[in-house]
């Protein structure tokens, strides 16, 4: 009975509280495979975070902020559109689609550490997806990983754990937007002075923008992919050449 005195049929009460039980359970399983200390070796790579620290480009949070908003922009305008696309792919079982779309995807990696990130990442995402979830359409595309017709980027792998799951795009495209950002913030606090609360404080601020950037990439073609930031690619190579590293890249 409710505050009005009107009476609720016990099947409603139930049939709510199965509805509750969906959502938290995607909730979830949308948090265990977004978490940045998953273990596909995300942790490992710092986006040339260690780059910009050591020449300066970085020095403190506003200059963190700005790096790590033009990462999560590039990859928005790159890799985001991939992930749409490729979740959509999957969603219609086309094997042929998430192949073409794995090659625009490395195909865009300009720097040889950015290309081996995104591989390692994605063929490690897809194993997992493997052993945890067990959809057919993941086994086919370790399948296809496995015998070369298919490099496994993150992105797209990323996209089919989700789309099995019946997990939306937009969760997907959540959880690379944060994928990015987070282990950006969490080298900072091993490379440069900078507190959590500050850290917390930037990411906090970035995911206010993931719909909008949702939206923008939602409506793109897959040849509309792009990355343009210069210094990030510089930063990547000359990480390439530096002598003592605590990150991949």
């Amino acid at each position: 009975m409710n505050t009005e005195g009107r009476h609720i049929p016990t099947e409603s009460i139930a049939m709510a509280d199965a509805a509750t039980t969906v959502q938290v359970s995607a909730l979830a399983h949308m948090l265990q495979f977004g978490d940045s200390m998953f273990p596909i070796g995300g942790f490992a790579f710092s986006s040339g975070l260690e780059s910009a620290v050591q020449k300066g480009v970085v020095t403190d949070a506003s200059t963190l902020l700005a790096f790590t908003l033009t990462a999560v922009q590039q990859a928005a305008r790159g890799d985001g559109i991939a992930l749409i696309a490729a979740h959509r792919a999957a969603m219609a079982g086309d094997v042929t689609e998430l192949i073409r779309i794995d090659e625009a995807v490395y195909a865009r990696k300009l720097s040889d550490e950015a290309r081996t990130m995104s591989v390692r990442m994605g063929r490690k995402f897809t194993e997992m997806g493997v052993h945890v979830l067990g959809a057919p359409l993941l086994h086919v595309w370790h399948d296809r990983i496995r015998k070369g017709q298919g490099h496994g980027c993150y992105p797209v792998a990323l996209a089919i754990n989700f789309a099995v799951q019946d997990l939306s795009e937009l969760h997907a495209f959540a959880v690379h937007h944060y994928g990015i950002a987070a282990p950006i913030l969490g080298a900072a606090l091993r490379l440069m002075k900078v507190s959590h609360l500050e850290t917390q404080r930037i990411l906090y601020e970035l995911s206010e923008h993931i719909e909008a950037a949702h939206e923008r990439a939602a409506k793109a073609r897959l040849t509309d992919m792009s990355g343009y930031a210069p210094l990030m690619e510089i930063l990547a190579a000359v990480h390439i050449k530096a002598h003592v590293r605590l990150f991949m890249n």
